[in-house]
């Protein structure tokens, strides 16, 4: 019989959500190694959370950490707001975060553990999202921009700019989160999407009875229309006549990411 105490059981049940037997158990058949039990725990919480992989998980966390001109962004996903509102959802965003600060976006895989630690706990389908670090170029701008809701970021960007000073690049990247930019150029967008949009301007130009010698140039224009409201540097800034390019004026941004809850 494995030697271990009542309070060996209580400091594993504690460490991985297990019920009271189930961490006896597992202590038994590691013959009282606490890892090798934590590690048996996992992999049989996992097996039974392996169904939740389809549901949908459109709720989580959003942390960004940031040290001089380098700066991370993580997304971690759930199913519900109560657990992505809960404190340990919070902590565990924000431990990724500064992974992936430190050491780089592969980072997140040495904490994959803990990952499916609060997955087996909270049995949803959380699993990561946008994992990003920019490291600016010398002389280039950065910023970052997390919206608080309930204790968790719901909306975080970050974004690199040539050219412009700090004020503009952070006006930029607020912008970002108000207005969700889809794309830095129109070339990123997939053209499978571009060419549905033009098939349905040139069928609603069509169905309007505009003479069939305008509708080519109709349907350019309702499609830069288009364009602009998904183009980041085409948006107008805060949705107002300016667009971004105008206000960064010879300034360029060099790359953004964002995620956002529900996105």
């Amino acid at each position: 019989m494995p030697e271990f105490t009542a309070k060996d059981v209580k400091s594993l049940r504690d460490a991985t959500g297990a019920g009271m037997m189930d961490a006896k158990k597992a202590l038994t058949e590691a013959d009282g190694d606490r890892d090798r039990a934590a590690q048996i725990l996992r992999e049989k919480g996992l097996s039974k959370v392996a169904t939740l992989e389809d549901r949908e998980n459109t709720q989580g966390s959003v942390a960004v950490a940031r040290e001089g001109s380098t700066v991370a962004l993580v997304e971690l996903k759930s199913e519900t707001d109560f657990s992505a509102k809960a404190a340990d959802f919070v902590e565990l965003t924000q431990r990724l975060a500064n992974a992936v600060l430190a050491d780089g976006e592969d980072a997140v895989d040495a904490l994959q553990g803990a990952i499916d630690d609060i997955k087996i706990a909270k049995k949803e389908n959380i699993e990561l999202g946008v994992v990003a670090r920019f490291d600016a170029a010398a002389g280039n701008g950065v910023d970052a921009y997390t919206h608080m809701q309930d204790g968790r970021g719901t909306n975080g960007v970050i974004i690199e700019i040539a050219g412009a000073d700090d004020e503009t690049t952070h006006e930029i990247a607020l912008h970002c989160a108000f207005a969700k930019p889809d794309a830095l150029t129109r070339e990123e967008i997939d053209p499978a999407l571009v060419e549905r949009a033009r098939e349905g301007f040139e069928a609603l130009t069509i169905k309007e009875g505009k003479p069939e010698q305008a509708i080519p140039k109709i349907v350019d224009g309702r499609l830069n229309s288009w364009y602009a409201e998904r183009v980041l540097p085409e948006q107008g800034l805060f949705g107002d006549k300016q667009t971004v390019q105008e206000r960064l004026g010879e300034a360029t941004i060099v790359r953004f990411v964002q995620a956002y809850i529900g996105g």
